[in-house]
């Protein structure tokens, strides 16, 4: 059974896991890991279809309703005999046989969790009800990637796993935010109450390859404004801060702690810490110095400082992120360019 940490308290659920497949413990036929990727066909999603494809003893299924995902970003795999893709919201009960779950279906990115509110919250509220259910049924470990949203504008910096957090709950960012605390909320209550095996990543600001060119987050927004020539908005005052972890780091991490004996929740992403000022000096000069920088009003609710701590995921986990921001900006730029059509001058 898994240590339990609930805000670094460590309890003992009052029910034991069920059991999964028989035949997980057959004497002559040993059965492929079949997992289930909620969100598959998105950003992370598709980084961690691609790593967990990479072991011939997994069978992966990928739900996805396409609200920010795409196929696209799985053709490699389609047609493959180890590799099943389903449409489907996980706001609707899904019935298959799984061994683990990776729970990452839900808008990730302001532009589109604030288009639909009311879908965010559901998706993260009767979305991981469903994923624990199945869970249940079926006797499936299941991980949910949270965020560190949960903890609102930060009163403690960097952020450990302890801090409760400073969120606006009647925010327009709050269908997100207050949507994942629930989703943390009653992803222990199961584990207490019904003996689910849990795991919970909250994943910091990641960035790379797949990343919508248009999602209204800080890099991609920057690469794109200074592949297309246009200024780069930063949001006033500029000092505000972020910390970037690239997407196979951050693909790493959530498997080492679905295979691990921790439930979390353990934040997962880079300490590396710059302002939205440095990050636009850094885009300008890695990808177009021509580029001017404009500073343009702030959105409601936007966090001034963010950074995680990341002993937990050291300790107990064995990982920290290799890909430094330098190095992983000019992979960004080179994916950007063949999507938008634009040749690099010489």
């Amino acid at each position: 059974m898994a240590a339990n940490s609930s805000n670094g308290e460590h309890q003992s659920p009052s029910k034991p896991p069920p059991l999964p497949s028989p035949l997980r413990f057959s004497k002559f036929f040993q059965s492929n890991m079949r997992i289930l990727v909620t969100g598959g066909a998105g950003f992370i999603g598709s980084h961690l279809v691609d790593k967990l494809m990479e072991n011939e003893k997994n069978e992966v299924i990928v739900v996805d309703n396409y609200f920010t995902g795409s196929k696209d970003n799985l053709r490699k795999w389609i047609g493959h005999p180890r590799f099943e893709l389903i449409r489907h919201d996980v706001t609707e009960p899904l019935l298959v046989e799984v061994d683990q779950i990776y729970h990452l279906a839900c808008p990730a990115s302001p532009i589109f969790y604030k288009y639909n509110p009311v879908k965010t919250i559901k998706t993260n509220v009767i979305g991981t009800l469903n994923m624990l259910g199945l869970a249940k049924r079926v006797g499936a470990r299941i991980l949910l990637t949270s965020t560190s949203e949960v903890y609102g504008d930060p009163l403690i910096h960097p952020q450990p796993e302890t801090y409760w957090g400073n969120v606006n709950p009647i925010g327009v960012r709050s269908c997100y935010d207050e949507g994942k605390r629930v989703a943390e909320t009653l992803m222990f209550d199961y584990h207490r109450q019904h003996g689910i095996e849990i795991r919970i990543a909250r994943i910091f600001n990641t960035y790379g390859l797949r990343m919508n060119i248009d999602d209204g987050r800080v890099v991609s927004n920057f690469i794109a404004q200074a592949l297309r020539g246009e200024p780069l908005t930063v949001q006033k005052p500029g000092t505000q801060t972020r910390s970037f972890c690239y997407v196979s780091d951050m693909v790493d991490g959530l498997i080492r702690l679905m295979e691990g004996e921790n439930t979390g929740p353990i934040n997962i992403g880079n300490p590396g810490e710059f302002t939205m000022l440095e990050l636009a000096e850094t885009v300008k000069e890695l990808i177009n110095p021509k580029v001017e920088i404009n500073m343009v009003e702030n959105t409601p609710d936007d966090p001034r400082q963010r950074k995680p701590d990341i002993t937990k995921a050291k300790e107990l986990l064995g990982w920290e992120p290799k890909v430094k921001l330098r190095d992983g900006l000019p992979l960004m730029e080179e994916d950007f360019r063949l999507r938008l059509g634009v040749s690099k001058e010489k």
